[in-house]
């Protein structure tokens, strides 16, 4: 639904605008993992990736951050602690939780993930004009800002 020739205007919204560009950086950076070695990966376990903490995080919580059902999330952490990339252990103070946490292999996705987005980074700067990927990187992390929750 692009301009054709400068005589329609684009009217895809904002959803639209956001998600085809996630998408296609999830399914480079999933290529990039697959050529890294981890072929067990998909897009979807982003998700989790995504929205762990350090210290670990309840599957509820990871539900909550990828606006997906816990059944879903926990689907998606069932399958990565089968192929070793995360634990599960009961909450400390939530006995009905479960806490996530990365395994060593899990660990070991951060370094090539991150020279994946990198790369991924710098192929969408070539694309876009001086300057544009520093101000596309600027309004989003505004945009991210303000969208936290209690905002």
């Amino acid at each position: 639904m692009s301009s054709m020739a400068g005589t329609q205007p684009d009217r895809r919204l904002l959803g639209v605008l956001l998600r085809l560009p996630l998408r296609a950086l999830l399914a480079e950076l999933n290529r990039g993992m697959r050529d890294a070695g981890f072929t067990d990966l998909r897009p979807a376990h982003s998700a989790v990736f995504m929205g762990l903490d350090s210290e670990g995080t309840k599957i509820t919580d990871l539900a909550e951050r990828a606006s997906m059902t816990k059944q879903s999330m926990g689907a998606l952490v069932r399958y990565l602690e089968e192929h070793g990339y995360v634990s599960t252990s009961p909450h400390p103070s939530d006995g009905r939780a479960k806490l996530v946490r990365l395994t060593k292999k899990g660990k070991a996705t951060e370094q090539p993930a991150r020279r994946n987005i990198q790369r991924i980074q710098d192929k969408w700067k070539r694309q876009l004009d001086d300057g544009e990927m520093q101000e596309l990187l600027r309004l989003l992390r505004k945009l991210a800002d303000t969208a936290a929750p209690g905002n």
